[in-house]
């Protein structure tokens, strides 16, 4: 299964572009795309447990299913006054 993952603030500094494709098995859930990302970049270890992701524009957990072709992106907290 293939799709698109977005990376936004934080993310898209520890990951270096702004998106990537993502390439794993049938069957897949987003903390399987998470633990993925965070294999090949450790420094995104520290954002992870404080993202918000998408998938498709709807916001979805670590346990849902990925869906091919699917477009996620991953929001870390904002902060601003």
């Amino acid at each position: 299964m293939q799709g698109k993952v977005l990376f936004f603030a934080q993310m898209r500094e520890q990951m270096g572009a702004a998106s990537a494709a993502w390439d794993l098995p049938e069957g897949s859930r987003v903390r399987d795309l998470l633990a993925s990302l965070e294999a090949s970049h450790p420094g995104i270890g520290p954002l992870r447990p404080h993202l918000a992701v998408a998938m498709n524009g709807e916001l979805v957990r670590a346990d849902t299913m990925l869906a091919a072709g699917a477009e996620l992106a991953l929001l870390p907290p904002v902060s601003g006054g």
